[in-house]
């Protein structure tokens, strides 16, 4: 195993299917996210059957964790291998004609999305993980608020315009993310040049598809509150 990682191609492998894992879960994360568009209800319920189930908590999490902590630090790794290996590309040729800026900035707007995260896990997962395991509160609910509390703790966070600015711009820097990091997973997989370009239209409906999404749930609560 330690060899496989070792191997060029191994760690591009490995990279691939942390991508494709963690795209996965951003598609079930926004399913979530977007029923605090159309029903508060809903949004509560799954929210609540998310933050209580065991299997979801102390299995999913840790593996969605290590994912996230995996794919970053593979990501720096790569990147330090590939800013060797242009290096010599940039005697021979020039490096910016033979790649698109979105490969050659991969760790710049990966950073960008690091930042995010960091930001979202103050937002909402520590608060949530002190309330559930600090507090011993696993009810879903707080005084004063009819219902689960969910729905009215995500509408507070956008309330200001500089989070929902900073939202923005991340979600825009996550599109640039994923559209190359898409295609390059896909390509490190292997496959036919049909279904390669089939899975490059796919990856660019996605890159910009949820990413604006997000946005207009970030805009859709920072107006609606």
């Amino acid at each position: 195993m330690s060899g496989f990682f070792k191997s060029s191609i191994g760690r591009k492998v490995a990279m691939a299917l942390s991508a494709l894992f963690l795209m996965f879960f951003l598609l079930q994360h926004f399913a979530i996210n977007i029923l605090s568009v159309f029903s508060e209800n809903a949004f509560n319920e799954v929210s609540h059957f998310m933050g209580t189930n065991f299997l979801i908590q102390f299995v999913l999490q840790p593996v969605l964790i290590f994912g996230v902590v995996f794919h970053f630090i593979m990501g720096f790794i790569l990147e330090i291998r590939n800013n060797k290996a242009r290096q010599i590309s940039y005697v021979k040729n020039n490096g910016s004609a033979n790649s698109t800026w979105m490969s050659r900035n991969m760790i710049y707007t990966g950073l960008v999305i690091l930042a995010f995260i960091i930001l979202h896990f103050i937002d909402f997962w520590f608060p949530e993980i002190n309330t559930k395991y600090i507090q011993g509160d696993m009810s879903g609910v707080h005084e004063g608020v009819e219902g689960y509390r969910y729905f009215h703790e995500l509408q507070e966070k956008f309330v200001s315009p500089i989070r929902v600015g900073a939202y923005v711009i991340a979600f825009i820097f996550l599109s640039l993310h994923l559209m190359h990091g898409f295609a390059s997973a896909f390509q490190s997989m292997g496959g036919s040049t049909i279904r390669k370009k089939s899975l490059q239209s796919i990856g660019k409906a996605y890159s910009i598809l949820i990413p604006l999404g997000f946005i207009f749930i970030a805009l859709y609560h920072h107006f609606n509150h």
